[in-house]
């Protein structure tokens, strides 16, 4: 046999060789991909993923489709992605509650840190501290009232969940003995704030945005370590109180454990070129967003220091599930 004609055996010997999962690999997407999440149609959670679907669909070359998962704060949603198949074909969009649900949960039907490979944070959204048009000019205003009258109240869409736990979180920060009033939802926790039945209330620019612009709301300062650039002239509440104050939501694209590395990293380039498109960015700074470039690794350390960060404010909180 000839040099040539062993080289060639050679080389088809090593093309059969070649497994199926990396020729999988090697040819994905080749069919629909699924994004699962933890929240009900129409939330800043779900229009988040389904800006980014169909941006990330077309650079794919697949369709991108949302499955709504909600109830029993996102675990629903976690554990289907949890048990899928490690094959990049099955998402989780993940929110900031699961970086407070470890520390609220006695037990999850999941490994919150080692049933998922963190794939992409895309987005985040600082909260900011509003007050009825009457209350507080200030924050420091607010600061004095909280502090010369205890058991003021704030509103929140339910005990655990992120807009509590901040709210607590700014409490302990100033000092102040304030009251938690839980409501089912933002919504009606909103309607006593605009009524003067609260002090102020932590929230997004999004769902406050009608109300301060009716001149029903004032914001005083943004939760988070930089300006937003869709309210670059109010200040953090760092600049005002010398103290940072994190409170903001965010959205992460997890996968299954055990997803094939190439597949998570060509997920994570398809998602960092997704967000860098004009549509996508005006949209986002409409709806006060923070659009983020991350790796695998940097997201991964993002949710994991959040669990961290939270943990102690939840037990401080007594906010518990059996």
């Amino acid at each position: 046999m000839t040099k040539l004609g062993r080289r060639g055996v050679l080389a088809a010997g090593a093309a059969l060789a070649v497994s199926p999962v990396a020729l999988g690999q090697a040819g994905y997407p080749d069919r629909a991909i699924r994004f699962v999440g933890g929240f009900p149609p129409g939330g800043p959670a779900d229009l988040s993923a389904r800006m980014l679907a169909q941006s990330l669909g077309e650079i794919l070359g697949q369709q991108v489709v949302i499955e709504n998962k909600s109830g029993a704060a996102g675990n629903i949603a976690s554990q289907m992605v949890a048990e899928a198949k490690p094959d990049g074909y099955t998402l989780l969009v993940g929110t900031s509650i699961m970086s407070i649900v470890p520390s609220v949960y006695d037990k999850l039907p999941y490994d919150p840190h080692n049933s998922f490979v963190a794939v992409a944070h895309f987005t985040t959204i600082p909260m900011i501290i509003v007050v009825p048009a009457d209350g507080p000019k200030t924050l420091q205003e607010l600061i004095a009232l909280l502090k010369k009258e205890p058991g003021k109240s704030y509103g929140t869409p339910g005990s655990g969940s992120l807009i509590h736990m901040g709210s607590l979180l700014f409490s302990q920060r100033i000092g102040a003995e304030t009251l938690h009033v839980p409501y089912r939802g933002s919504a009606p926790a909103m309607q006593d704030t605009l009524a003067g039945r609260h002090a102020f209330q932590i929230d997004t620019l999004g769902s406050s945005k009608g109300f301060i612009d009716a001149g029903r709301l004032r914001i005083l300062a943004v939760c988070a370590d930089q300006r937003m650039a869709a309210l670059p002239d109010v200040p953090t509440v760092k600049e005002i109180t010398g103290f940072p104050l994190e409170v903001v939501t965010w959205y992460l694209i997890f996968a299954p454990a055990g997803t094939p590395l190439p597949i998570v990293d060509k997920l994570s380039a398809g998602i960092n070129q997704a967000i860098k498109s004009p549509a996508i960015v005006d949209k986002a700074k409409a709806l006060g967003m923070e659009m983020v470039q991350s790796t695998p690794a940097s997201s991964k350390k993002f949710y994991e220091e959040r669990i961290a960060m939270w943990a102690p404010i939840v037990k401080a909180s007594g906010a518990k599930v059996e």
